[in-house]
């Protein structure tokens, strides 16, 4: 059969002789502007959505927001570990956590929430994390003989692949700007404001790590942290941001209006993201089956109506009734309205101290949501 083929080759026209190029599945795939073939009418567009035509059940109901500049690979090996799940149980092996176990074997993404390093990073991707609601973002150091080449971080929205970004934890630069060599005319300049502006407009950027006391007011900020050393704890969920309402004039505290409506004190010192966490349209994904949402880790929960007596305060009885009793768990604490935590005096040691007002409850938080 060969030798046929051999004569079948030589026998052929030229132009069916010239070397073939050989192109696999995934270099198709990624060549590829538009779906082709069945795929085209499989996917329908929605505006900022993806949906499914309806095959079966699992997928009628299934809604993906459109991401076309998140990574289809892998994460990067060197900045994964291996996530041991516990299925919601303690040290002593009780459930702490109802509803949670199973799911799809996970890698933790390392990320990044000190921002250390400074100098310019390159944005190589943006990939997409089972571990939070969020996207991360992977970064390349341009210094050559820094430690950590690599490194995620939060992926703010509007950040994209050959994009840069900053970290100025550790204070500006003398050489940022070349106008004021000296370091203490660098430092009277910014206090006086006539270098603020040129500062500001080499440093505010998207992704950019700055000290509060140097982002002016009105700005949107994610990823805060409450001490000057320690990583950043606030705000990093999926579309989430903080503003920056003002400064105090002795220079040591900046209040923060944080995600909940609350306003904080947080020290100046302390470091900030510039911008808005992605993934903006995370709460609108509809996962359409109860197993995608096993695959995710979440086993199901059953209503209190439908348990025993002894099982949970609304269970027992005749019918579908909890006996005009209030919401409650199933050891007894009531879940809408009621306050758990005491604040001032009666709550812990000086637990709100920095609170300058707190979140909107209620009357006032229903008035807030009409508003919008």
């Amino acid at each position: 059969m060969s030798s046929l083929l051999r004569i079948r080759q030589l026998l052929s026209p030229l132009s069916h002789r010239l070397p073939i190029s050989r192109t696999y599945a995934r270099e198709s795939i990624a060549s590829s502007s538009s779906p082709k073939g069945s795929n085209t009418g499989f996917v329908r567009i929605h505006g900022l959505y993806k949906t499914y035509k309806p095959i079966s059940p699992g997928i009628r109901h299934l809604r993906r927001p459109l991401t076309p500049w998140v990574y289809k690979g892998g994460p990067l090996r060197a900045l994964t570990v291996a996530k041991r799940g516990s299925g919601g149980r303690n040290a002593n092996g009780r459930v702490t956590i109802r509803g949670r176990g199973g799911g799809h074997k996970r890698r933790i993404r390392l990320v990044d929430f000190k921002r250390t390093e400074p100098g310019e990073h390159d944005v190589v991707r943006i990939e997409y994390d089972p571990n939070r609601s969020a996207h991360i973002a992977l970064l390349k150091n341009r210094n050559l003989a820094s430690k950590q080449p690599w490194c995620y971080i939060l992926a703010p929205d509007g950040l994209k692949a050959g994009h840069t970004v900053q970290s100025f934890r550790a204070g500006i630069p003398d050489e940022l700007l070349p106008d004021y060599v000296d370091p203490q005319q660098l430092r009277e300049a910014l206090a006086t404001g006539l270098a603020l502006g040129q500062m500001r407009a080499l440093t505010l950027k998207t992704g950019n790590v700055l000290p509060l006391r140097l982002i002016p007011t009105g700005t949107q900020i994610h990823a805060i942290a409450l001490h000057p050393d320690k990583r950043m704890v606030l705000v990093r969920s999926a579309g989430s941001y903080a503003t920056i309402v003002s400064h105090d004039d002795k220079g040591i505290y900046t209040q923060v209006r944080l995600q909940s409506g609350e306003v904080r004190k947080i020290l100046q010192n302390c470091p900030a993201t510039i911008g808005r966490v992605g993934n903006v349209l995370h709460n609108k994904v509809m996962l359409g089956k109860a197993g995608r949402s096993r695959w995710l880790g979440f086993r199901p929960k059953v209503r209190g109506m439908a348990m025993n007596a002894v099982d949970h305060p609304h269970g027992g009885g005749r019918g579908k009734s909890k006996g005009n009793k209030h919401p409650r768990s199933p050891w007894g604490w009531l879940t809408k309205g009621k306050r758990t935590r005491k604040p001032g005096p009666k709550g812990p040691k000086n637990s709100n101290k920095l609170v300058v007002k707190e979140r909107p409850r209620g009357v006032e938080k229903r008035e807030g949501k009409a508003k919008k």
